[in-house]
Formats: C-alpha cells, structure tokens, sequence
C-alpha cells in the first residue's frame, strides 16, 4: 500500500510540472466547443474528464507492459537480488525526479528527448480526433496523449520497473495518474491563475524536496531499514 501512496503522492505534487508542461491542452480540448459555451462547466467538465479518463488509461496500460518486463528480468535473475536492482534503480529515479521538478537538475530532459521519437509516431493519430466536441472525442485524444514526451511520466514508469508484474505495474501508474487528477481537472477551470502559482520556484522546490525525501526513504528501506 504505500508504494500506491508514494506514487499518487509523486503524481499530486509533480502536478506542478505537469500544469506548466499541459497548459495549452486546455485549449486544444475547447477548440471546438462554441464560444458561448467554452467557459461552461455542463460543458467542459464531459471533455476534461474524458481526456483524462484516456490520459490515466494510456498511464495504466504503459504500467502493466513495463511491470511485465519487470517480471520477466527477476524470474531471469535472482529473485532477490533482481528485486533489488529495481527498487534501487526506482529510488533513484524518484531523487532525479525530485532534483528535475526543483529546477535543481534538469538532466531528466533527454528521457523527454528519446520519448519525442515515439510520440512522431503516436501523433498523428491523435489528429483525427481534434477539434474535440464532446467526450467521445476526448476519451481516446487523452489516451494517445498520454504518450506526449515528459519527464515526469517516463521517470515514474521506469520507477514501476520495481513493481515485478503486470498487474502491480498498472495499479502503480494507476494510482500515479489519479495523483495527476486534481491539478489537471483544476486546470480546466482556472487554468491561468494555477499555471501562474505552479510556476513559483519556490513551489516547484518544494515539491520536489519532498520527492527527493521519498526517493532516499526507498534507498533507506532498502539498504538500511
């Protein structure tokens, strides 16, 4: 149970990056809503849920492949030890993830550059699905961009290398994309005024302090405790 809390908890607090990465989502989802009706909530509520019900879902499914791939490498290797290696190499995501959100180590940004191949791909797919009238539309817009290249969901799948199944695999990214909720619902509404508070650096260093203390906890769990 706690690895789920420390993932959703990765997901709320690195929602400050993904409020600043996403803001023109929110633009892209109303485009094709008539004007009189885009600052609507009948409206716009159906549109954001549905993106994000494909964005959580693109989440799940990319959880439950790597935690295959996972299982695959520890029944390969010593079970404990191969356990080991992942927790590790997880915990050490978590710091990098904390150190990228701080603005402190922006290293994490050529995950995001390797993602930008396979999001040429993806992209185009999802162009038939804009503009976005309603939920149908936005259910699988939000799946397909679930892929978009960032940092923040690359580092925490590759954190789900730890899970050791498939099915531990997408209830950890699972649990990651309602994390992600709040602030992207939220964003919807009053987009202008929560990209501006995200973008404090002394928000953005705060959440990432945190996650850093997450991530040396798993070191600590693993090694010490």
């Amino acid at each position: 149970m706690a690895e789920y809390i420390t993932v959703f908890l990765v997901g709320l607090l690195g929602g400050v990056h993904c409020v600043g990465m996403c803001g023109g989502i929110v633009g892209v989802l109303s485009f094709g809503v008539s004007p009189e009706k885009k600052h609507s909530p009948a409206t716009l509520l159906p549109i954001l849920m549905g993106y994000n019900l494909g964005r959580i879902t693109g989440y799940t499914l990319a959880g439950a492949i790597v935690g295959g791939l996972s299982a695959t490498f520890i029944s390969l290797a010593n079970l404990h030890e191969g356990q080991l290696i992942l927790q590790t190499i997880a915990a050490i995501f978590m710091i990098a993830l904390g150190l990228y959100i701080a603005n402190i180590w922006t290293g994490l940004i050529k995950i995001e550059l390797l993602g930008k191949k396979l999001w040429k791909l993806i992209e185009p797919l999802s162009r038939r699905f804009i503009p976005v009238t309603g939920f149908s539309k936005a259910v699988p817009l939000g799946f397909f961009w679930g892929w978009l290249p960032c940092g923040l969901v690359y580092s925490v799948l590759i954190m789900t290398l730890s899970a050791g199944s498939a099915t531990k695999g997408a209830l950890l990214m699972l649990a990651f994309g309602l994390g992600t909720l709040p602030n992207l619902l939220a964003m919807g509404f009053v987009a202008s005024k929560l990209t501006e508070f995200t973008r404090k650096p002394t928000i953005k260093l705060l959440a990432g302090v945190v996650i850093i203390a997450m991530g040396v906890l798993m070191l600590l769990r693993d090694y010490v405790l």
